[in-house]
């Protein structure tokens, strides 16, 4: 699961691992650094109290007679001519003291036997007695003293106190481990309690969700999805109203094709056929009224989109003309193709086809008898302008606004329209970027322009 706070732990840990790696290494670098420069500094007192308190004679070198002999150090011995021997450890303080002459000769150990070799003044590492030691050795006064000690005994004292190190560093990523967790944990319930108060609404409760303590980083988040419900709601709003006003349209033409049926069947066999045909009538009328209902759902903003191509709009125009044309010639008509542009834009062939034929079914079904219905598609510059005109009454200047309202009629009881012919093609129109308008057409009437944005236009069709 792609968890925001699995992602958070996991790097934030791993950095805190990582810290400690380092700083663990760090400190033992330090401490161990630290360690050596105060047992060398130890080395280097000692080398100087040897020589304070060595009275050691040198060969061949006279004392006063009045001179009073110093005892040495504590746990080292002189070497006298005659005396053997007999061992050859360090003593119990882990290092070995030595004083030579200034010719080279040793004069004073505190062990038995000559111990590590003479170095150069200074901090060095020698073998001896198959050990490494490290020594110290400096000269004042004519004599040359030397202070070693094993590293391996140093090596022991230093990592026994390496657990003591390291112990508080172990301490502090735990603590730091728990103190992340909980960070985080309490960084993200604003997530939680985001989560739970929309998990707990009903459908009908689409108002706004509370973004007063909500952090910075959240409340985005919340506002977007506020808006995210505003839309939802007005959508839902909108689909009720249309659901409510398409059951009131629906209800007029079947209530008059029952009342029409009812009549059929009491009508005498001279009346019958004229009662046939107003029922047919009403069963056309509801039949358009449900077919434009149906194309103004599928216009609906939640509705799928029906992925779009390339379109001959002059192939549709021409298609949807002489389709038409039957219906015009029933009414003594003139519907006519009078110029027609070749266009191709990118848009929905089916939705542009039904966006012509609600254009000429309302040209034919708004104006009287022997009228005449032109359309035009013409190509300027980078737009497609298709005009369908007629010489009807047309609408005035107030109500053309109004009109591309759903199911709004001017005149309800002179026309047998729905009020959705206009609705569904400025809908269409938006869908593909176009524009519309409502102007009058010159000598009376009305015409309706709109303009489609082209990716391509070619010459006049023959």
């Amino acid at each position: 699961m792609n968890s925001i706070r699995s992602r958070l732990l996991i790097w934030q840990m791993s950095a805190l691992l990582v810290v400690a790696l380092i700083a663990c290494v760090l400190t033992y670098g330090v401490a161990r650094r630290g360690f050596n420069q105060v047992r060398d500094y130890g080395l280097e007192q000692i080398a100087s109290s040897v020589l304070r308190h060595d009275e050691t004679p040198i060969p061949g070198a006279s004392r006063p007679d009045n001179a009073e002999r110093e005892e040495p150090p504590p746990g080292t011995r002189p070497i006298a001519p005659d005396q053997e021997l007999v061992d050859n450890e360090p003593d119990d303080g882990q290092f070995v003291s030595q004083v030579w002459s200034p010719d080279g000769v040793l004069v004073y150990s505190s062990i038995e036997g000559d111990g590590p070799a003479l170095q150069p003044q200074g901090f060095h590492e020698t073998q001896w007695n198959n050990q490494l030691w490290r020594t110290y050795t400096v000269v004042r006064n004519s004599r040359t003293a030397q202070v070693a000690v094993a590293l391996q005994d140093r090596e022991t004292s230093f990592y026994q106190l390496i657990p003591w190190v390291f112990v508080p560093i172990g301490v502090l990523v735990v603590l730091l481990g728990f103190l992340i967790h909980e960070a985080v944990k309490r960084a993200l319930r604003p997530l939680d309690g985001l989560g739970q108060q929309i998990g707990s609404r009903r459908l009908s409760e689409l108002h706004a969700l509370d973004t007063d303590d909500l952090p910075a980083e959240v409340a985005p988040l919340a506002l977007a999805l506020n808006r995210l419900l505003a839309q939802l709601d007005q959508l839902l709003a909108s689909q009720r109203q249309f659901l409510a006003d398409a059951a009131h349209e629906l209800n007029t033409p079947l209530a008059a094709i029952k009342l029409q049926a009812q009549l059929t069947r009491k009508a005498q066999a001279s009346d019958r056929d004229a009662a046939l045909n107003e029922l047919d009538s009403g069963i056309e009328r509801a039949i358009h009224l449900a077919g434009q209902l149906l194309q103004l759902a599928r216009l609906e903003p939640d509705a799928r989109r029906p992925a779009l191509s390339e379109v001959r709009l002059h192939e549709v125009v021409r298609q949807a003309v002489i389709s038409l044309s039957p219906l015009a010639e029933t009414r003594s008509t003139d519907l006519g193709l009078v110029h027609c542009d070749r266009a191709t834009l990118k848009g929905d062939p089916h939705a542009l086809r039904a966006m012509l034929d609600n254009l000429i079914d309302n040209a034919l079904r708004y104006t009287p008898t022997a009228a005449q219905v032109d359309v035009n598609l013409e190509v300027h510059g980078n737009q497609a302008h298709l005009t369908v005109s007629d010489n009807g009454p047309g609408i005035a200047a107030p109500d053309r606004q109004r009109v591309l309202e759903r199911f709004v009629r001017l005149a309800p009881g002179e026309t047998t329209g729905s009020g959705l012919g206009l609705a569904i093609v400025a809908q269409i129109v938006h869908t593909h970027g176009g524009q519309l308008s409502l102007q009058d057409t010159p000598g009376g009437g009305l015409t309706v322009r709109v303009a489609f944005p082209l990716t391509a236009s070619r010459e006049t069709l023959s």
